[in-house]
């Protein structure tokens, strides 16, 4: 129902993002690569936590719905269930919904090759997925492969792919700079969600250190790095860092080569490209699991390798780039002209604004 019949009148464009913690994802896709442009054209935006404590959406709810109502929503990965139950109750309060997911949250709660807490984490998403999708007018996700699972599902999906954030270093530390770093420096940044892929290829990162001096490994895993890694020389595992301290250390730091190892699992074909900018913010050249998505932006030899799944592949990949510093140099310097290119935040920004609208709210 309507409260004293009344109607709120929103002249202006109001974007809403109801975050449930998805900090990293609602950064990347949208308030850190498009709000402050939009804002500049007239578009509100604003992120509202949501909290799981008991009966927060009820204490909360109805000042919620005076202050926002005709807001677009943002919802993105997830919404605690009291939260979810109240935009259930007032969905012609609000006024375009879109729902945001970038992983196969479906094939993660099934994955045994995945740590259990993320498992059961994500299979409570999945039993909650398929409401948000009924709440929502677009379902928006970061692949391809990934509209393919939701286009049976919901009759709108579009792709948003992942932006480019971080400002691109120039190549100091590669050699034949004066300033060149050594030892090679080389980085796995994947979370524990890519544990199984980092040991798929861990032999042929033991032989590499086992047979050289000048290469020092690094795996963000910190307690989680598998312990015959963390018995090698030179390799360091410093903590998972939080999201806004990840960013800082991102624009500190340099490497020169980047590893994406991606086994083919239902999970990972839902991933998108974002190693391949991740890799080029921080300076490097990346070795890259020969499949989807990584096949759809790396050109092998000029911005990049593709690997085949074999230890061999990967020992011959490594040993390439590090015996050929200077083509390894002239890749990593492609790799970034092509990561400010396909990740231009401008289309993110275009892809935003074409969804903003002024919508009159009703509440309840």
């Amino acid at each position: 129902m309507i409260l004293g019949g009344r109607r709120r009148e929103r002249p202006d464009t109001h974007w809403l993002v109801l975050s449930d913690g998805a900090r990293p994802t609602e950064d990347i896709y949208f308030y850190e690569s498009a709000a402050t442009a939009m804002h500049h054209q007239g578009v509100r935006t604003e992120r509202f936590p949501v909290s799981r404590a008991f009966g927060a959406a009820w204490l909360h709810g109805r000042s919620f719905m005076r202050n926002y109502a005709g807001a677009n929503l943002l919802l993105c990965r997830s919404l605690p269930l009291s939260w979810l139950r109240c935009l259930e109750r007032n969905r012609n309060a609000f006024g375009y919904i879109v729902y945001l997911v970038d992983d196969d949250i479906s094939a993660a709660a099934t994955d045994n090759m995945l740590p259990g807490s993320y498992r059961k984490r994500m299979a409570r998403i999945a039993s909650l997925q398929p409401r948000l999708l009924a709440l929502a007018d677009e379902v928006v996700v970061c692949s391809d492969q990934l509209a393919r699972y939701f286009t049976p599902r919901h009759p709108n999906v579009s792709v948003l792919t992942p932006p480019l954030l971080a400002p691109l270093p120039g190549l100091e530390h590669f050699a034949g700079s004066p300033s060149a770093q050594l030892p090679w420096q080389i980085g796995f940044h994947g979370t524990r969600a890519h544990l199984q892929d980092l040991l798929h290829i861990m032999p042929a990162l033991e032989a590499l250190q086992q047979q050289r001096d000048d290469t020092q490994l690094e795996v963000m895993l910190g307690q989680h790095i598998p312990k015959r890694l963390a018995a090698l020389p030179r390799v360091r595992a410093p903590a998972p860092l939080p999201w806004e301290a990840f960013k800082q250390y991102q624009r500190q730091h340099r490497f020169h080569i980047g590893l994406a190892p991606l086994l083919e699992t239902p999970f990972n074909q839902g991933k998108s490209f974002i190693k391949f900018l991740d890799i080029a913010a921080m300076g490097g050249v990346g070795l890259y699991s020969n499949r989807y998505p990584y096949t759809e932006v790396v050109r092998h030899g000029e911005n990049g390798l593709l690997v085949e799944d074999s230890l061999t592949a990967w020992c011959d990949s490594l040993q390439q780039l590090l015996d050929n510093p200077i083509a390894t140099a002239r890749m990593a310097q492609q790799a970034a002209v092509d990561a400010q290119l396909i990740g231009d935040p401008l289309k993110t920004e275009a892809f935003w604004m074409s969804r903003s609208r002024s919508v009159d709210g009703a509440f309840e």
